[in-house]
């Protein structure tokens, strides 16, 4: 699939097949995160990749927004090491995963871990140093429902509702100035 393909069709994915993630496409989507950019090129990201079923299920149990973690036959948390910017960095490698998972047939959800309480627990659960920013979860997995890559079922705001020509307010028209 070509990245724009990717991009333009990558939908969020709850329900994930029990089919197991080959280890090369796992490498493949953690070295896509890998060669993400960070900000002054600090990569203050680690990558606590989860296979183990338990794991899975105690994650779910926790994380209250991503329940479906404990259905996902992979996770990869991220947390980061005095990051400048850590939504920011974590962000950018998150994405190049999502991207790549969805080019091999992947599906992932995001899961928000606004509740200390529960960010706390998934640290303590993964080892994750409490000075480290537990920043997400991500679920993977071979998507159970036929989704396929139409992006038909994208709802998303017409270019001319976000789009602005030199200032905000002024329409983009799609042409270079003249």
């Amino acid at each position: 699939m070509d990245t724009f393909d990717a991009v333009k069709t990558r939908l969020t994915v709850r329900s994930f097949k029990p089919d197991p993630v080959p280890v090369a496409v796992l490498e493949k989507i953690l070295e896509a995160a890998r060669v993400a950019p960070s900000s002054r090129n600090l990569q203050p990201w680690h990558f606590i990749v989860v296979r183990e079923r338990s794991m899975l299920k105690e994650i779910g149990s926790i994380a209250t927004s991503g329940k479906f973690v404990a259905d996902a036959p992979l996770a990869i948390a991220i947390a980061t090491d005095n990051a400048d910017r850590p939504d920011l960095d974590s962000g950018r490698a998150l994405q190049q995963m999502e991207l790549v998972a969805w080019a091999e047939g992947l599906g992932t959800c995001f899961v928000g871990l606004r509740d200390e309480t529960q960010n706390a627990k998934i640290k303590k659960l993964l080892g994750i140093p409490a000075e480290f920013d537990l920043i997400t979860v991500l679920p993977f997995g071979y998507r159970t429902d036929d989704i396929g890559t139409s992006g038909s079922k994208k709802n998303r705001k017409a270019l001319s509702e976000i789009a602005h020509s030199e200032k905000f307010g002024v329409p983009y028209v799609g042409q270079a100035p003249g």
